[in-house]
């Protein structure tokens, strides 16, 4: 009996050069790793407090269901539009955009604002050791958030941790979008 192994073939590509198997899982893995933080958001639209201690009001509903609609699509968007990082239509506009469309992207217009959207999420929601050096604090936004039970405080920290890895996953990708890009023609 002849053991057959299944090889799997490379993912099929628009791009002018290949893309590293690893790039292409964590561009389109971002805005499942970025899901879960914008659905713990939702509840808050409704003034649903999630188990968190609030010592001052929720605002209005006509602010708050907006606001928190809007910055969970705004991640989501922002997460889906890094799969052009790896895909063709970031490297070439799609025929739809005006004035651009259809025009070749060259690699610094969207390494730049990668690797400087990356860097200010990384500050943002990337914990660093201040003061003493024990004490992990987030650099951008400080969590000063208490809840009524651990199991509340277990799933806020389950669904928010995975946007730390959004800035580094972001630069990661930049990086290798610039690398594919501006490396010498093979041949």
């Amino acid at each position: 009996m002849k053991l057959e192994i299944l090889h799997t073939p490379p993912p099929v590509s628009d791009t002018e050069r290949p893309v590293p198997r690893w790039a292409m899982r964590l561009a389109h893995a971002l805005p499942l790793l970025l899901l879960p933080s914008c659905l713990w958001r939702l509840p808050f639209a409704l003034h649903f407090d999630m188990g968190q201690v609030q010592e001052a009001g929720m605002p209005a509903y006509w602010v708050s269901v907006p606001y928190v609609l809007g910055l969970s699509v705004l991640s989501e968007a922002i997460a889906i539009l890094t799969i052009g990082l790896v895909r063709g239509w970031g490297e070439v506009a799609p025929a739809w955009i005006p004035i651009i469309g259809g025009r070749r992207i060259r690699p610094m217009a969207a390494t730049v604002p990668a690797v400087l959207g990356g860097l200010i999420l990384t500050l943002l929601f990337t914990t660093i050791p201040i003061g003493n050096g024990r004490e992990l604090t987030p650099y951008g936004i400080i969590d000063t958030v208490e809840y009524t039970n651990d199991a509340w405080e277990t799933l806020a920290t389950l669904c928010v941790a995975p946007i730390a890895v959004w800035g580094p996953i972001t630069m990661a990708l930049a990086i290798a979008h610039y690398r594919r890009r501006t490396a010498p023609a093979p041949g």
